[in-house]
């Protein structure tokens, strides 16, 4: 029971997270490890400030409209 809920919170957070349109960082990470092993993986608020960028045409992470 306690592994049927963990599973479930894993996807409830994987839902929400696509839902508002934030990428995972994990699935980079290991995309970047497997394909891509001789460039430079980002940090988490370099790949945060990019996904915001390209969403909602921010700056430096930081929505420069709200619609």
């Amino acid at each position: 029971m306690l592994k049927r809920l963990v599973k479930i919170l894993s996807y409830r957070k994987q839902f929400v997270s696509l839902l508002v349109g934030v990428p995972s960082y994990d699935t980079y990470v290991a995309h970047m490890k497997i394909h891509h092993p001789q460039d430079p993986v980002k940090t988490r608020k370099e790949f945060f400030c990019e996904a915001q960028d390209e969403r909602y045409n921010a700056k430096g992470g930081k929505v420069s409209r709200c619609c």
